[in-house]
């Protein structure tokens, strides 16, 4: 029998992305991780896509946690090994265990010299989480395309897409199917000046414009060549909720009326870069507004 409605009852309907809490100030981290916690957001998203002591860092979050499940978003499936993931998953109390979420992802081209079918390679990253005794409920993939959408539903808990819209909520609802996980990441602005809060968009957005597995899945979802390169007003708007925090909640909403489960939420202010500090006033308002 699927363990999917634990995993969404754990999950809660909204959680946190941050990169501030893996690569900014670890004082002010380690502050921000309990207060996430005591806020009231199911999950704490922390990621782990450039390879490195991402373990080390979840299990600092779950030993500052009490509630809240700690997901990483994503282990890089060609930074790390089954082996290493089910050694430290074997070292989890079991509280810690109950409060994991093991994100994981296939990267891009670009960034990964040996890179080769994803699928194929994910496919075999799972044969080894297997095998080394690490439980698929506790696995999910960040899934765009087609054949991964399906491979996350048939193999995990199922899955996490990044830089989507409503839209793909549904696509990947109708992939994966009822009785699985799915968890969107979703950008958001606090900020109500249409100029700025694009602004702050397209400079956060410009890298994944570089990246094909983002630039194709956006192209699925009706978006032209132009508005991708351009990064258009229309890209921005569906891709990144900015306004108040009655726009955010609004696009939450859609997201959980499409089919998901699950809304992670990664904070851009006008500072946001990898070191910077964590947004903790706005994840304080978004809390007040939406939990």
């Amino acid at each position: 029998m699927s363990t999917a409605p634990t995993l969404r009852n754990r999950l809660g309907p909204i959680g946190v992305w941050s990169i501030e809490l893996r690569y900014g100030d670890r004082a002010l981290s380690d502050k921000a991780i309990p207060e996430l916690d005591e806020l009231g957001f199911g999950a704490i998203w922390i990621p782990g896509g450039l390879g490195g002591d991402i373990l080390e860092t979840m299990s600092r979050a779950l030993s500052l946690t009490k509630r809240a499940t700690i997901a990483s978003a994503i282990i890089n499936i060609w930074k790390h090994e089954p082996a290493e993931l089910g050694r430290w998953w074997h070292g989890l109390s079991d509280d810690h265990k109950s409060r994991t979420m093991l994100g994981l992802g296939a990267s891009h081209a670009p960034l990964i010299e040996e890179y080769q079918s994803p699928v194929t390679t994910m496919t075999k990253f799972l044969d080894g989480l297997d095998a080394a005794g690490v439980p698929s409920d506790h696995v999910c993939i960040a899934a765009l395309a087609p054949k991964m959408l399906e491979l996350s539903g048939k193999r995990t808990a199922g899955t996490h897409p990044y830089l989507v819209t409503p839209q793909h909520s549904a696509v990947a609802r109708a992939a994966v199917g009822p009785e699985k996980l799915v968890a969107p990441g979703q950008h958001c602005i606090l900020e109500s000046d249409p100029a700025k809060a694009r602004a702050i968009a397209r400079k956060d957005l410009a890298g994944y414009q570089q990246l094909p597995n983002y630039v194709k899945n956006w192209h699925r979802l009706g978006f032209s060549e132009k508005e991708t390169t351009e990064a258009s007003d229309r890209l921005v708007d569906e891709v990144v909720a900015w306004g108040g925090t009655d726009v955010i909640g609004e696009r939450v909403k859609q997201h959980h009326a499409a089919g998901a489960d699950h809304v992670c939420l990664k904070v851009l202010t006008e500072d946001y870069r990898i070191e910077a500090d964590p947004p903790i006033a706005e994840w304080r308002k978004l809390a007040e507004a939406l939990l």
